[in-house]
């Protein structure tokens, strides 16, 4: 009878204790991840703002879930060694004791060293994912990372095919730490260049000495700029703002590695996309916290390096465009005039819209013939009463709703047919670059060179597409369409960010339209016209109105000089109007612009608005 007792007793602790640590595995399983970042650098660089602004997002999205985030900087260019790795130790130490990390991503080289002396004794047991530019870094076991070299020679080849005259190479770099380490991997780099021109180093020169010689550069030579976060006497500078003083000051032009760098008066170069960086590294870091052991997924060697120019720069060095490789970005082009083949285009579109317009205002005539209420200026009493405000809005809103159908039907057809056969050509010549191995050399590089422009008429024709026809309006709503043209247009170098203050409801298709083309509008009038570095798109509401603001730090314009004259901010006035909502544009010399739209919601959308 004990013995019964004793067993049934033994089976309830067993359930018990199953019970208990299946509720500690659910628990951890759905336990938000925490995620510490270390950037080698401050907090303000270009590299560091990306990573804590994608990461987030992109590890969010992937996992389902919210990421407990953390992010430190070393400054590891103002700062020495010596004294820098004993305070950022201490500082980690005192201040993350006792909480234990999921993961620790290490961004660059120094942040990278600094985790394999000390990681063991500050995060024992967490995984890291790191960057380098040195194929042959060292690896821990419990660690995976990509590495992204950097191709200054490349840059250096690209700048002298567009300007192969060019006998002379001045390479500028500053006095810090971090500083010289760029200066070593330049003179390792294009030493082997050094056959085919003078390469001189303006390195660890005073601000005003560094100033003084690129405004007195020799003919036929360029700047390849490196790095300059501190001068000869020990004044910190920002190297981008100071990259933008010294490219007006430079008599010549001047080369760059990095894409953070376009809109500062760089000519181009083979730079490396920031983005597509931090892209690799969410991949890695997703890896591993979905379970996978860091030491079986293998570093990544990958070539970041992106052919790019800046078309307004081209202009002001008078670099023929024609010099320009296959396959390079070009970035900031102005719009094209109107050529023949252009204006047949345009006359294809205004003919159709021409005959509906004229279609509506003969309806409204024989319809007021009916009534018996003709007389001999019946037609200027029609037009008058299709000026008044029901019958503009409708006649306005008609015609944006026909010229957005044949949007979408022109996005389809490049989608669909000039996309696909695009992408059918590439493989082609890649099955002919495959058979072509063993033949003329000269015949392979032929395909290669064809197999590139394949590839770059069918991206081409994809991005064409998605500003025609914005597909991912339905698919994922305002907010997520908002965030892919953020993403599509970040490109071009400049901070965008995209804010939501409530959890949009599902919101009309004519105001959801309407809002994302004016902030499309908006974010392509800032990034050509204004020069600005920052801007931002909020959307917000209240349970009678939805309201979008565009605001960037540009120079901005004269708001009542431009009324009526600009086709951009006519085109927002009439979506806009279309929907019964407001538009209001505040700029000024030097002030900035910003456009804010407010739509009055739909009583089935408002009451939704959380």
């Amino acid at each position: 009878m004990v013995t019964r007792h004793f067993d049934q007793w033994l089976v309830l602790l067993l359930f018990l204790l199953q019970a208990i640590l299946l509720a500690d595995s659910a628990s951890a399983a759905t336990r938000q991840p925490r995620v510490l970042v270390l950037h080698s650098t401050r907090q303000d660089t270009q590299l560091a703002r990306l990573a804590d602004r994608d990461l987030p997002r992109i590890l969010g999205a992937r996992l389902s879930q919210m990421i407990d985030y953390y992010a430190e900087y070393m400054d590891s260019a103002r700062i020495p060694p010596s004294r820098r790795e004993a305070a950022f130790r201490s500082l980690l130490n005192q201040k993350y004791r006792g909480k234990r990390f999921d993961l620790v991503i290490a961004i660059q080289d120094p942040a990278w060293q600094f985790v394999r002396r000390h990681g063991n004794t500050l995060f024992p047991g967490t995984p890291v994912v790191f960057t380098s530019v040195d194929r042959n870094v060292a690896r821990r076991r419990n660690s995976t990372g990509v590495i992204a070299e950097l191709n200054l020679s490349g840059t250096i080849d690209f700048a002298l095919t567009l300007q192969p005259d060019v006998t002379r190479i001045y390479v500028v770099s500053g006095a810090s730490f971090r500083d010289r380490a760029y200066e070593n991997l330049a003179r390792t780099q294009l030493r082997s260049l050094e056959r085919r021109v003078s390469i001189t180093y303006l390195a660890g020169l005073s601000r005003t000495e560094l100033e003084r010689r690129v405004a007195m550069l020799p003919e036929r030579s360029i700047l390849l700029y490196l790095l300059v976060y501190q001068d000869r006497h020990g004044e910190n500078l920002n190297p981008l703002d100071f990259l933008d003083r010294l490219t007006r000051l430079a008599n010549r032009p001047t080369y760059s590695w990095v894409d953070s760098t376009m809109n500062r008066g760089v000519v181009g170069g083979r730079l490396r996309d920031q983005s597509a960086l931090i892209a690799a590294v969410a991949d890695k870091s997703i890896r591993v916290l979905r379970g996978e052991l860091p030491r079986m997924i293998p570093v990544s060697t990958i070539d970041l390096n992106v052919p790019q120019v800046d078309w307004r720069q081209l202009q002001r060095w008078h670099i023929s465009e024609a010099r320009v490789p296959s396959g390079t970005r070009i970035a900031y082009r102005a719009p094209e005039p109107v050529n023949r083949r252009n204006a047949y285009a345009y006359v294809l579109t205004a003919v159709p819209l021409s005959l509906f317009i004229a279609a509506v205002v003969a309806g409204l005539v024989i319809q007021r013939r009916r009534r018996g209420h003709v007389h001999g200026d019946d037609l200027r009493h029609v037009l008058d009463e299709a000026r008044r405000e029901d019958r503009a809005h409708r006649l306005s809103q008609r015609l944006l709703e026909a010229q957005e159908d044949e949007w979408a039907r022109i996005a389809l057809e490049l989608h669909d047919d000039i996309g696909q056969q695009a992408a059918l050509l590439a493989i082609d010549l890649q099955r002919a670059i495959a058979g072509a191995r063993g033949r003329q050399k000269g015949t392979k590089r032929w395909v290669r060179e064809a197999l590139l422009r394949a590839k770059t008429l069918s991206r081409s024709a994809r991005d064409l597409s998605h500003q025609l026809h914005p597909s991912t309006l339905r698919l994922v709503g305002l907010v997520g369409a908002l965030t892919q043209l953020q993403r599509d247009l970040s490109r071009s170098g400049i901070t965008i960010t995209v804010a939501a203050e409530h959890a949009m409801p599902a919101l009309p298709d004519d105001i959801a339209l309407c809002l994302f083309r004016v902030a499309q509008e908006g974010l392509h009038n800032a990034i050509k016209h204004s020069g600005a570095r920052n801007i931002g798109v909020r959307l917000s509401g209240d349970n009678e109105h939805v309201m979008l603001t565009v605001t960037d730090d540009g120079c901005g314009f004269d708001v009542g000089a431009a009324t009526g004259k600009g086709l951009g901010l006519l085109s927002m006035t009439e979506r806009v109007g279309a929907v019964r909502g407001t538009l209001h544009v505040v700029s000024g010399q030097d002030m900035g612009t910003r456009v804010e739209v407010a739509v009055p919601l739909p009583l089935a959308a408002s009451s939704r608005f959380a």
